[in-house]
C-alpha cells in the first residue's frame, strides 16, 4: 500500500461527507492497521494530507479534519486568495497560543513539583 493510496482513501472519506471538518482523524497505528501500512507510509499520507490542507495537527489531541471544503466549486467567494489568507494566518496564530499554553501548562506543572518538594524538604521555613 503507498502513501498516495492512504491519503486519497482519506480524502475520498472528507469528501464523501463520511469525515466532516473538525473530525478527528485515525490514529496513526489505527490507519497502520487499516491498510496494512508501514509507520512511515502513515506518516507520508498523514503529511500529505496536512500539506494539501485536507488536515491539520493540534499539538497534543490528533489529526483532525481541516475546516476547508476540498473539490467544491466555491460560488460565494470564501476560497478566494484573501479569505485563504486570513484563515491561514488565523490558523497560524491559534497553532502559536496552543504551542505557547502548552508550554506554560508544562512550567507550571514543574514549578508544582518544585513547590512539594520544597514543602517536603524544605525544614523547618515558614512554620
Amino acid at each position: 500500500m503507498t502513501f498516495e493510496v492512504v491519503a486519497e482513501t482519506v480524502r475520498e472519506r472528507i469528501r464523501s461527507g463520511g469525515l466532516r471538518p473538525g473530525n478527528a482523524l485515525s490514529t496513526q497505528a489505527m490507519l497502520m492497521q487499516e491498510f496494512g501500512a508501514s509507520s512511515l507510509t502513515v506518516q507520508k499520507a498523514m503529511a500529505l494530507l496536512k500539506q494539501d490542507r485536507w488536515a491539520v495537527s493540534r499539538p497534543g489531541k490528533g489529526a483532525f479534519v481541516a475546516h476547508r471544503d476540498h473539490g467544491v466549486d466555491d460560488a460565494d467567494g470564501l476560497d478566494s486568495p484573501e479569505v485563504t489568507a486570513l484563515v491561514s494566518g488565523a490558523v497560524a496564530r491559534v497553532e502559536a497560543l496552543e504551542r505557547a499554553l502548552a508550554d506554560a501548562v508544562e512550567q507550571i506543572a514543574d514549578l508544582c513539583v518544585r513547590v512539594v518538594v520544597l514543602e517536603s524538604g524544605g525544614g523547618g521555613r515558614g512554620r
